[in-house]
């Protein structure tokens, strides 16, 4: 069956948000990392004295999580460029 031919349920953002928060924790990501990824505010004393960004295991916990979501797809079915109008 082709990509076309499935019928996709409805879904949010923010769907796509909690999906990608737990495939990554359940990969092993620590949750600092994937909570500072998502722009999620960690409350309480930790918030207060815990301002690491966590640029470079961000960038290659982003860079993992393209790879496993390109991989998803056989590359013979991506369509480059825009749809016409």
């Amino acid at each position: 069956m082709s990509l076309q031919a499935q019928e996709i349920p409805a879904f949010t953002i923010h769907d796509l948000r909690r999906t990608a928060s737990t495939l990554l924790h359940e990969q092993g990501w620590p949750s600092d990392v994937v909570e500072k990824a998502l722009n999620h505010t960690i409350g309480g004393v930790r918030g207060v004295y815990n301002r690491a960004e966590y640029a470079e295991q961000r960038r290659g916990m982003l860079q993992a999580w393209s790879d496993y979501i390109d991989g998803l797809v056989p590359s013979a079915n991506l369509v480059i460029g825009a749809a016409s109008a």
